[in-house]
């Protein structure tokens, strides 16, 4: 292995160790706790290296949303292409996407509340963000009218879903009636595609 190989190596396991980092210590204490002095000491480096990989906190909470997305992309796939018809992938997908918010919070808010200096809906557009958005674009396609805009009604579906998401996490909406709120989100949806 040559010296450049390792050291790209070496440089991309110190990236995933300041990720991971970061997201655990979000995960159990919130993104206030998350700062490069914290993280340095967590993965026993100095801050000038973890400047060296990333501008700042804000470039950390973007690397850790990207890998959210990814994890997400996956869990909305496994879960909509198990599902048997168009009404049950929309289901599986706002369970699924639902239940991720609400089980992972802080990685939550680094994907889709606080601000990142990530694009999304473009083509500049890191792939695991568009690979999530696609896994509900896929579940709400078959419901699509013809003439009408894919993106706008995946986009709407998702609002819906987010909404939910933070509305409850905020205490607004109680947890109980989640599953009855969903289903008119998703009945709504399938009802004025058979119009």
């Amino acid at each position: 292995m040559s010296i450049q190989t390792r050291k790209e190596r070496e440089r991309a396991e110190r990236e995933r160790l300041i990720v991971t980092a970061a997201r655990e210590l979000a995960e159990s204490e919130g993104w206030d706790a998350v700062t490069t002095r914290r993280l340095a000491a967590e993965i026993e480096y100095s801050q000038p290296v973890l400047y060296s990989h990333f501008k700042g906190k804000d470039a950390i909470m973007a690397a850790v949303a990207v890998q959210g997305c990814a994890d997400l992309a996956d869990e909305l796939h496994a879960a909509r292409t198990a599902a048997k018809g168009t009404r049950a992938a929309l289901t599986a997908v706002g369970e699924t996407y639902t239940a991720f918010g609400r089980r992972r919070p802080a990685l939550y808010d680094a994907m889709f509340t606080y601000r990142v200096d990530l694009p999304f809906a473009t083509d500049e557009a890191p792939e695991p963000l568009k690979r999530a958005f696609g896994e509900i674009a896929a579940a709400v396609e078959p419901i699509a009218g013809e003439g009408e805009d894919l993106g706008v009604l995946t986009e709407t579906y998702w609002a819906g879903l987010h909404g939910l998401v933070t509305l409850m996490r905020s205490g607004r909406l109680p947890e109980r009636d989640h599953e009855q709120r969903l289903a008119l989100l998703i009945g709504h949806f399938t009802a004025a595609a058979s119009r």
